[in-house]
């Protein structure tokens, strides 16, 4: 078993939890909360790593974050 190292499932797993966590509560504060009221993420005020993460987050089949047409993000 690998223990240590950032390869480990545990350490991927907890970014991934922490970056849908902080995407979310900023998609919210500037009210995305629908299709029709979608941001940017430069509406949505993402630092640079939440707009790399955003890509692997949003739209997947049970994901809180969807994405609507041309890069334009909700919950």
């Amino acid at each position: 078993m690998y223990v240590g190292g950032d390869c480990n499932m545990e350490v991927v797993s907890g970014v991934l939890f922490s970056m849908e966590e902080s995407i979310q509560a900023k998609l919210l504060v500037v009210g995305a909360t629908s299709r029709e009221k979608a941001v940017t993420v430069q509406e949505a005020h993402l630092d640079m790593q939440e707009q790399n993460w955003i890509h692997y987050i949003a739209g997947g089949l049970f994901a809180r974050v969807k994405k609507a047409a041309a890069n334009l993000y909700y919950v």
